[in-house]
């Protein structure tokens, strides 16, 4: 039971170690995620419009 006191104690002393990054850079980051996630989206939608066209198209010849 004594453990808990001394876990969150450890585990604070530890978050103070972490190294933060500043808003600007978390702000940088966050856009570039968000845009290679909608170019990854964009292309594996092309993909998929794609596949579908040419799977009806092989469908309508029989």
């Amino acid at each position: 039971m004594n453990n808990k006191p001394r876990f969150a104690g450890d585990l604070i002393d530890e978050l103070k170690k972490v190294t933060w990054p500043k808003r600007q850079e978390t702000t940088r980051l966050t856009i570039i995620v968000i845009a290679i996630s909608l170019i990854i989206g964009i292309y594996i939608g092309i993909i998929d419009f794609l596949l579908a066209k040419g799977l009806e198209l092989l469908t309508k010849m029989r």
